[in-house]
C-alpha cells in the first residue's frame, strides 16, 4: 500500500517528465497524473491524521474507563459485602432471587460454576451474615474489608433501619 510520500514521490516523477516532454498531449496526460497522484498523497495524508486522532481519543477513553471500571468495581464490592453481612435477614425468596441474578452473570458455559462457587461462599459465610457481625478480616480483599467496616459502623450507630420499623 502507497504512503502519502510515495504518491508525492510518484507525482514528482511526473512532473520531470512534464519538463521533459514537448508533446502537448503528452503534457496533458503527465499533468493529470501528478495531480492525481498528488490528491492521492492528501488523501492518505488526511487518513493517517485521522487515524492518529482516533487513537489518541481512544486511549484518552479507554484510560478514563479504567477508572470508572475501578470505581464501579469497589461500589459493587461494597454493595456485595453489604448484602453478604445482611443475608441470614433476608427473605429466603430474595435469597433466592438475589443467589440466581448472581448466578447467571457472565459466560453462559461457566453459570454451573458460578453457581457453585457462590453456594460454598454462602455456606462457609452463613452464620457470619448477621448484623455487625463480618467474615473474618483475613478471608476479604482489604477494600471490602474497608467498605465492610463502613457499613458496620454505619448500622451500629442507626443509620439503618431496623427490622420492621420504618419511619
Amino acid at each position: 500500500m502507497f504512503k502519502s510520500q510515495q504518491y508525492r514521490a510518484k507525482a514528482a516523477e511526473y512532473g520531470e517528465l512534464i519538463k521533459g516532454s514537448t508533446d502537448p498531449d503528452e503534457i496533458v496526460g503527465f499533468q493529470e497524473l501528478q495531480d492525481r497522484f498528488a490528491s492521492l498523497a492528501d488523501n492518505e495524508q488526511g487518513l493517517a491524521d485521522e487515524y492518529d486522532n482516533a487513537l489518541h481519543v481512544a486511549q484518552r477513553e479507554r484510560s478514563q474507563g479504567v477508572a470508572l471500571v475501578a470505581e464501579e468495581e469497589f461500589i459493587l464490592r461494597c454493595l456485595g459485602a453489604a448484602i453478604i453481612m445482611q443475608w441470614n435477614a433476608l427473605p429466603t425468596t430474595l435469597q433466592r432471587e438475589i443467589f440466581d441474578t448472581a448466578g447467571s452473570i457472565g459466560k453462559l458455559l461457566e453459570t454451573a460454576a458460578l453457581r457453585g462457587q457462590i453456594a460454598r461462599f454462602l455456606h462457609n459465610h452463613k452464620d457470619d451474615a448477621g448484623r455487625g457481625k463480618l467474615p473474618p478480616a483475613q478471608d476479604m480483599p482489604a477494600d471490602a474489608r474497608s467498605c465492610a467496616l463502613a457499613l458496620s459502623r454505619w448500622d451500629n450507630e442507626g443509620g439503618a433501619v431496623r427490622d420492621g420499623l420504618l419511619i
